[in-house]
């Protein structure tokens, strides 16, 4: 179960996408396979689709692909199931075995995840990666408060289930990790904020 989830996570769609089109992501902008590299590089569109398709990857193994190889391990709750697929989706997407175990920051993986185990928390945390993002511009800085809020955002969401708040809770911790070069960017004034409007062309 958790070799076909971790499978399934590991395909780099931000890479792929962006050898379709000539560009090797790894080389250009931060140097992430993730979503939002994808948009800084590539555009809109297919920044969109890899963030899409990023999601939908954590979303399909914990809805479908574990209660289909549930009938497997007829022992296991496939609730446990679903928590083991959630970790190994997202643990593909953040160290893909296709790039030398370098990939994303798991930020939309688990999005994914969460939305198919605890859609309320994923709610939740949408909220603040939103206004965080609004307030600062911090694309990095709206990802890293939604990390901090998931695992309480679980607890508070799920009838205090312990066994989800302590993988949301991992999670959290492994995506805040993966944004640590971005932490120390915000902390020497460097990280990129994201421009709403274009500057003014000098006159």
């Amino acid at each position: 179960m958790a070799f076909v989830a971790y499978f399934l996570g590991s395909i780099p769609t931000g890479f792929l996408v962006a050898k379709a089109r000539g560009v090797d992501i790894r080389t250009v902008g931060s140097g992430n396979i993730g979503a939002t590299n994808a948009f800084r590089i590539l555009g809109k569109g297919p920044g969109a689709f890899v963030l899409l398709v990023d999601a939908f990857k954590g979303w399909v193994a914990v809805q479908l692909a574990a209660p289909a190889l549930a009938q497997f391990f007829p022992d296991i709750p496939v609730d446990s199931l679903r928590i083991c697929a959630g970790i190994a989706v997202f643990l593909g997407h953040n160290y893909t075995c296709w790039l030398g175990f370098k990939g994303g920051k798991g930020i939309a993986t688990s999005a994914g995840v969460i939305g198919g185990l605890a859609p309320w928390a994923l709610l939740t945390i949408l909220v603040v990666w939103i206004l965080m993002f609004l307030i600062t511009r911090y694309v990095s800085l709206g990802s890293i408060a939604a990390s901090v809020t998931l695992p309480f955002a679980t607890w508070l969401t799920t009838n205090h289930n312990p066994g989800l708040t302590i993988v949301t809770a991992v999670m959290a911790v492994l995506a805040i990790y993966k944004h640590r070069r971005n932490i120390r960017r915000l902390f020497d004034g460097t990280e990129n904020r994201v421009q709403f409007r274009k500057k003014e062309a000098a006159r």
